[in-house]
């Protein structure tokens, strides 16, 4: 699923939409309709006085800001080393900003659960499993750009299960949504997404609430690693799985308060994601707004302005 929405400079959503996708869709399947999306909300509303100057984007996996594009994206085979900037280039003429979907989602906390000085971990737990780290105020991309791959560290539960990055034994296979769909499926079971499997959570089923809980503990397991090495605030869960938000989260409290240092959990606080469903586009407009509103570029715009 592919969402999209118009901010302006203030942050505030003026107007969004979202389209589902078939399951591995290509970017010349994907982008041309993102593209028609943005063009329609851009045509729908008043024109906005300074245009359109920038355009956030995020994608799952590795990517190369500088570029924009993916490079390391085992699960959307097609993408790595495609220009994004060419299919908007025609609804815009403004700088493509793209981010890993979990750094994303850590970023639109910054006007939500963060203040400057904050320290979060921020779980997207959706069809598959990433983390968003914020750091004295910071989101943390690492070296080249593979921070927070939660879902592809190999887990002693997963030995010798085949995952979709092509790589056997990771987190994904027994506790990605893309996994738990799956298994749901062998049973007979129609399900088509996680989302499904959150609703029928929601409506009571007890398999579907245990399948949840059990996720949110093996993310949990791997989780307390990382809240001993950086002593968070917070943990922020988001993505679908965190539309069931209490069975979700007692899974992952089980498990971090079991594995994690009792200096490190004291004052952790568990919380949902502040923008819920809508993290990714306020995370992308975040992303935006940084680029647009620097100082070097407000001094930028304006130097042209007077040229």
């Amino acid at each position: 699923r592919s969402q999209v929405a118009v901010f302006d400079l203030g942050g505030a959503e003026l107007a969004s939409s979202a389209v589902d996708h078939e399951v591995g869709a290509g970017p010349d399947d994907v982008m041309p309709v993102v593209a028609d999306q943005l063009r329609t909300l851009l045509a729908a509303g008043p024109a906005p006085a300074l245009g359109v100057l920038g355009i956030g984007v995020s994608l799952p996996g590795v990517v190369d800001t500088e570029r924009g594009v993916s490079v390391d994206t085992p699960v959307m085979a097609g993408w790595d080393g495609i220009a994004l900037a060419p299919y908007l280039a025609d609804v815009a003429d403004a700088p493509i900003l793209l981010a890993n979907d979990a750094d994303t989602m850590a970023r639109s906390e910054f006007l939500g659960h963060a203040t400057p000085t904050d320290d979060l971990l921020v779980v997207k737990a959706s069809t598959g499993i990433g983390l968003g780290v914020l750091a004295g105020g910071r989101i943390v991309t690492g070296a080249r750009g593979g921070a927070g791959d939660l879902g592809h560290t190999k887990v002693a539960e997963a030995a010798g299960r085949p995952c979709r990055c092509g790589d056997v034994g990771c987190l994904e296979t027994v506790a990605s949504g893309w996994a738990l769909v799956a298994r749901l499926r062998e049973e007979g079971r129609t399900v088509d997404h996680v989302r499904d499997l959150v609703a029928q959570a929601l409506a009571g089923d007890a398999e579907a609430k245990q399948l949840l809980r059990e996720s949110g503990r093996q993310v949990g397991e791997l989780l307390a690693v990382a809240i001993n090495l950086l002593n968070p605030r917070a943990v922020v869960l988001g993505g679908d799985m965190a539309g069931a938000y209490d069975v979700y989260a007692a899974g992952v409290r089980e498990a971090v308060y079991a594995k994690a240092s009792a200096l490190a959990t004291r004052e952790l606080q568990f919380l949902p994601a502040t923008y819920g469903d809508r993290a990714g586009l306020v995370g992308c407009a975040a992303l935006a707004l940084d680029a647009v509103l620097s100082p070097a570029a407000v001094d930028a715009r304006l130097a042209r302005a007077r040229s």
